[in-house]
């Protein structure tokens, strides 16, 4: 009976401070009630505005400073050649490795810095921001603008079945229209780690098109020379990289560039 006392005063006990809970008011500007829901629906409108929460933001994160940004840039290129300097100058299998991780990942920093340059984030002057995002992207074969403008779309449509552009989960009847080997490469570990390259080519499965051209529907009439632009540029440095491996061999160039580019791949999958 004391057992059924107790749990009974501690089943009262929570419902008050539910009570409680669900009475207190938060002060101030966009005043709401804190309730407890157990049923979060996601398809409810949020209880907040965009413009709210960028007010709530301090000016100054607002503030893009070229020069600071393009310190970002001299910095990491800095640390991608000397990485690759202290590698070739050990020439060790106790080096290689270690290597590989640490410039796998500076070629994903490279690829950031890129990202705000399509973001518009990197500075206010849209040439330098196409500019330095074509060097940068370029670098790790990226094709900068097709890449730009169907992340424009992945954000736009963001956890949208249909219109989504990255990470769009298969409907039954695109995925019974795979073939074996397309199957087999998307969810065999650990290929599907390394689809970048082949997303950047043809998409995801159930979409047409291509970032490298201009005709696909990735992209409006206007965007077509924007695209070529940036798959002359993909090609340059395909060129620079294939004289390379005539220059130095391609298995000195597989270990300075190529197994970090699968890395880079890796964290960007």
């Amino acid at each position: 009976m004391m057992e059924k006392s107790v749990q009974t005063q501690e089943t009262c006990n929570e419902r008050e401070m539910d009570q409680d809970v669900n009475a207190q008011h938060l002060n101030g500007e966009g005043d709401a009630t804190i309730e407890k829901d157990d049923h979060f629906d996601p398809g409810a409108t949020p209880p907040f505005k965009i413009v709210e929460i960028r007010s709530a933001i301090p000016k100054h994160c607002w503030v893009k400073n070229p020069w600071r940004s393009l310190s970002y840039v001299v910095r990491d290129v800095f640390v991608v050649f000397g990485l690759a300097a202290v590698a070739i100058y050990f020439n060790s299998w106790a080096v290689w490795p270690l290597y590989w991780a640490a410039q796998g990942t500076m070629f994903w920093a490279l690829f950031v810095l890129g990202h705000d340059c399509g973001h518009g984030s990197f500075s206010d002057n849209p040439k330098l921001n196409s500019v330095v995002g074509h060097l940068l992207h370029s670098a790790i074969l990226v094709p900068y603008h097709g890449w730009r403008i169907s992340h424009r779309t992945h954000h736009q449509n963001h956890g949208h079945v249909d219109n989504d552009e990255s990470w769009v989960p298969l409907t039954e009847k695109v995925y019974m229209e795979l073939d074996i080997f397309s199957r087999f490469m998307r969810y065999t570990v650990p290929f599907p780690i390394f689809a970048y390259p082949f997303y950047l080519f043809a998409r995801s499965p159930g979409k047409k098109g291509s970032h490298f051209s201009p005709y696909s529907d990735l992209f409006s009439t206007a965007e077509k020379m924007d695209v070529i632009t940036s798959t002359v540029c993909w090609l340059l440095m395909v060129a620079l990289l294939a004289c390379l491996c005539f220059v130095v061999g391609l298995s000195t160039m597989l270990k300075i560039y190529g197994v970090p580019y699968l890395i880079f791949v890796m964290w960007l999958d």
